[in-house]
Formats: C-alpha cells, structure tokens, sequence
C-alpha cells in the first residue's frame, strides 16, 4: 500500500473585485449586514469577455500546480474535477481541463459533492494512489457562481455570499508511510437535500416548461435555495464530528493540528468550531473575507494561499474540512 501527498498547489482568482457597497447598489443590503451574518467584504466575480469559465479558471489554477509539483503534465495519471457550477451540462470539467491543458488520454473524472467536493475528489485520487493503480493525479475545484445568481432583493440572502475562482493540487505517490494523506472520511445524508439546492434547469423541469411557467414569485427553481438557519446549524454539528472522526483515526488530539483549513461557507462557522476547539487564530486559516464562498474551490484556494504564505511548513499537521449541500461532509488530515 502507498502513501500520497500533495506535490503542487495552484489558485486562480478573477481580476474583477466586488464590493459590499457593489452589491448594494444591485438589491437591498449593505456592508454592515453582510459582513455580521458572514464575515464577507468582498468577493471576486468573472466578468464577461475576461475569458474565465470554471473550466479554464481551473485550468489556470492547474498550470500553477502543476510547474510548481515538478511533474511534466505528460507524467499525470488521472484528472479529477469537483465543481457544482460546469461549463455546460455535459461533457464535464475535467476533459475540458484536459484538452486545454494538452494532457494525453487520460481518464478524466468529474465530481460533483458541491462544498464538499475538493474533499471528495482528494479522496478518490488518494485511493487510486493508495492501491498503486496511478502515480501523479491532478486534482481541480473550481466555481463560477456569479453567472447563476439572482442579484435583485428577492435573492440577496444567498448571492452576497458566493464567488468565483478555482484552487488545483497535484497528488503523487511517495513511500513514506508517516508523511502525506493520512486518511479521509467522507459522509452524506440525502434526506436534507433540498435544504440547499439548485433544482433547474434538469430533466425534469428543462428549459421549454421554465420558458412557458416564466415563474416571477418567490420559488424560482433555476436559482439557489437555502434554508440559511438549518444548514448552519447541522454544519456546526458535522465539522466538529468530521474533523474528530479524523484525528481518532489517527491517533491524534486537537492539539496536534498545526493548521485547520475549514471550507470557507461562512466566517461564523469557522469561527464557533474554532472556539469549540480552542485553537488560536494561527491555527486555523480563513479568506472568505475576500473571496467569498467558491464551493469545491474553497479549500485548495485557502490550501494554496496559506501554504504561499509560509503558514505550512514540513512536517505541519494540516487538516481540511468540509459541509455542503447533499448533504455531505468530510475531512483529510494530512501530514505535510
């Protein structure tokens, strides 16, 4: 059996800033609301023309990874791609990525576990390393959330929270049996589904009945639901089992995490697990605060930007987590 670890780390953001006091001239809000219920300031969104789709900002994320694992493209086994917000309803992400990138016939897999999704994807590259069918797996996540909000009052509770950009890692494999993933542990419960969810367009309601209905109230199918208070307070409850399911696992206590990546749903959400478990502000890493929500771009934006600023070094305890829609929720705990 092998181990895997992360070889490079790659973040790909858009160039276009948007502001509270932005959103505020869209619907009725403001700065001080938005920042008290979430911790956002800003967040950044594709604006049209730039180029930017979720496949090439994933892309862009994964070029970065790639150079800095030291792995040529052509020595990649495998593509892995979690997004909830695909360039199109099929083909998926991950061959996208492929054909931009000029990779070889590889498989390309996408995963689609929303906020949980970066989480997943490590998972699966993790166990195609682990049992030694692959060597080196790409490993996207990557959103654009701003081209399927709702940006008038009616949906100002969910869109100030979401933005765009995409976050990539390279898993190789290495023998070291102490360094690297040292587990994942994935979970879900479908009963909640519908509490956050994105119900059109489907196969079920596609595009001719949406035109003919042309719903104008509240329930708008083809926008994002989310029973804001319900999944606040069942993402509190799985984090906190997630992240100790990880460390038992291992044989580990809280006070040997180094560094907590939490996916950046909400900055009160990091902050009551934080607190529950005692950590310092050193210990536990958030940017929500300028990119906002990204989904399955969360956590490899955060990964990469506090490994770019020196806050994970060899030998770091390193634990990331996460909860979204579905729902479903898991944890990596990984020895740097």
């Amino acid at each position: 059996m092998y181990q895997s670890k992360i070889a490079g780390l790659g973040s790909y953001l858009p160039e276009n800033v948007v502001t509270n006091d932005d959103l505020s001239k869209l619907m009725d809000t403001n700065d001080a609301w938005i920042q008290e219920r979430t911790g956002i300031k800003e967040r950044r969104h594709i604006k049209k023309g730039d180029g930017n789709s979720t496949a090439t900002m994933g892309a862009k994320a994964a070029r970065i990874a790639i150079e800095r694992s030291g792995i040529a493209k052509d020595d990649l086994d495998m593509i892995v791609f979690a997004t909830l917000s695909p360039d199109y309803y099929f083909p998926g992400c991950g061959v996208q990525v492929q054909e931009i990138l000029d990779i070889k016939t590889i498989p390309a897999l996408d995963v689609r576990n929303q906020c949980s999704g970066f989480i997943y994807a490590l998972s699966v590259a993790d166990q195609f390393i682990k049992t030694g069918m692959y060597k080196n797996i790409l490993v996207i996540g990557s959103e654009n959330h701003s081209g399927g909000l709702d940006f008038t009052d009616r949906g100002r509770s969910i869109s100030v929270i979401f933005g765009d950009g995409a976050g990539a890692a390279v898993l190789t494999r290495t023998n070291h049996i102490s360094q690297g993933i040292l587990s994942t542990h994935l979970h879900s419960e479908g009963k909640n589904a519908m509490e956050l969810s994105l119900r059109a367009p489907s196969t079920e309601y596609w595009v001719p009945q949406i035109i003919a209905e042309n719903p104008q109230g509240d329930d708008i199918p083809y926008y994002p639901y989310m029973n804001g208070q319900f999944v606040f307070k069942n993402a509190i409850q799985r984090f906190s089992e997630v992240i100790m399911e990880g460390l038992k696992a291992n044989g580990l206590e809280v006070s040997d995490i180094d560094m907590l990546i939490p996916h950046q749903a909400n900055l009160r959400i990091s902050q009551f697990v934080q607190q529950k478990f005692k950590l310092s502000d050193e210990q536990v890493y958030n940017n929500i605060q300028k990119y906002g929500n990204t989904t399955a771009a969360s956590i490899p934006i955060a990964l990469t930007e506090a490994w770019e600023n020196g806050k994970i070094k060899e030998g770091d305890l390193v634990v990331l987590a996460a909860f979204g829609s579905g729902f479903t929720w898991g944890s990596a705990i990984i020895e740097w």
